[in-house]
């Protein structure tokens, strides 16, 4: 008897023009080179060995199995609390704050939760890679436009022609990655007048919002009443703790909008890790390792401002998140990404090109760096980097 030929069936893509990602591209290629590795995202130091305690505490405790849908009550109360205290909006803790697996799970779920086929979603430029992948999968059109190349700062006359009836949802992420700008308090404001008179529906990005520098404060959309009534505001305990991997974020919004979140919620990832939730509600009761991160994180953007001033790269201006932009063209003229790759195999510093925050590129001669590291390593990458 003849074998029948064992075949894979074709598909469609759902996102045909997705890839590999440049931080997973610049990664391996820093690990095949020995570079030091400034592309990455997130922190090479270790957490608070007290949070490790609280999550540990909570295993042996024996609560491992599955906790409410929206999180645990006790975690969802300090957020509630937290938000009040710093930002002055009260969220009740039960209808208006959900657990998420990170940010980039809350972003996605939010997105699915509203945007229906055909509604557009504005992002502003350069951006970080889920949002568009995100609309997309919900059958939403994404509009882009630009952040003011050079301060980054909104362009509203551009955000307010971008507005259409289709207008479903626009993503703002304060402070910004990749370019380390935050909002004001007056931009803020501009965007709720914009707003007002529409159904547009906002998702702050904020997951950098204890990381904002010389004595400016984090302006939350849960600030701006009129914003807070119409937002998805998300943070990240990943972020803050020096925990990325462990993939916990927030939601804060409005019950009717929460509602709807929860619906999908409840089906793309149902709830959260149990132990980590409850070590993270314990932690919380000290608001000191996150009122202390702004001067943390600011040390460190100073020791590595200082020490690339020695250098013939430009830096732009860093005044949140733990990004540092670098304006390359006293070194040379090659395109971002082939300068990144060069950076990395010769200069043996890994570094992300800024076009890849956009779609199809856009050329400025900028890199991204991360300053989210160990005194030592920064040490090092600037010694090589002021080699250039």
């Amino acid at each position: 008897m003849a074998e029948t030929a064992v075949r894979t069936p074709t598909l469609t893509s759902r996102l045909p023009q997705v890839g590999t990602t440049i931080f997973t591209v610049m990664s391996a290629l820093a690990a095949e080179h020995g570079a030091v590795n400034l592309g990455q995202g997130f922190p090479d130091f270790d957490c608070d060995p007290g949070l490790l305690d609280a999550v540990q505490a909570a295993m042996r405790e024996g609560l491992n199995q599955y906790p409410p849908m929206a999180g645990v009550p006790l975690l969802r109360q300090r957020v509630a609390d937290k938000i009040a205290a710093l930002y002055g909006h009260r969220y009740d803790a039960d209808t208006e704050i959900t657990i998420t697996a990170g940010a980039t799970q809350a972003i996605l779920t939010a997105i699915l939760a509203v945007v229906h086929p055909g509604d557009e979603v504005i992002v502003l430029e350069p951006c970080y890679d889920s949002y568009a992948p995100n609309i997309e999968l919900a059958g939403g059109r994404v509009v882009r436009v630009p952040l003011t190349p050079g301060s980054f700062r909104p362009d509203f006359a551009r955000i307010a022609a971008a507005l259409t009836p289709r207008t479903r949802l626009i993503i703002v992420n304060s402070p910004h990655n990749p370019s380390a700008t935050v909002w004001t308090a007056a931009e803020w404001q501009r965007l709720a007048a914009l707003l007002a008179p529409t159904e547009v529906l906002l998702v702050s990005d904020e997951v950098y919002e204890h990381m904002v520098f010389d004595g400016q404060p984090h302006v939350s959309a849960s600030s701006i009443p009129a914003l807070a009534s119409r937002a998805f505001v998300v943070s990240s305990f990943g972020k803050t703790f020096h925990v990325t991997g462990w993939k916990v974020g927030t939601v804060a919004a409005p019950a009717a909008l929460t509602a709807e979140f929860r619906k999908v919620h409840q089906f793309n990832v149902f709830t959260v890790n149990t132990p980590v939730q409850h070590g993270l509600a314990r932690y919380l009761a000290d608001p000191a390792p996150y009122t202390g991160l702004p001067a943390f994180y600011q040390r460190k953007r100073d020791l590595f401002r200082t020490g690339l001033a020695r250098s013939r790269l430009r830096l732009l201006p860093s005044e949140g998140s733990y990004f540092q932009l670098v304006d390359y063209s006293a070194v040379s003229d090659l395109d971002e990404l082939a300068f990144c790759r060069w950076l990395t195999t010769e200069a043996g510093v890994a570094a992300i090109p800024l076009s890849a925050f956009y779609e199809g590129g856009f050329e400025q001669r900028l890199a991204r760096l991360c300053f989210a590291k160990k005194d030592d390593t920064l040490q090092r990458a600037v010694e090589r980097l002021a080699r250039l």
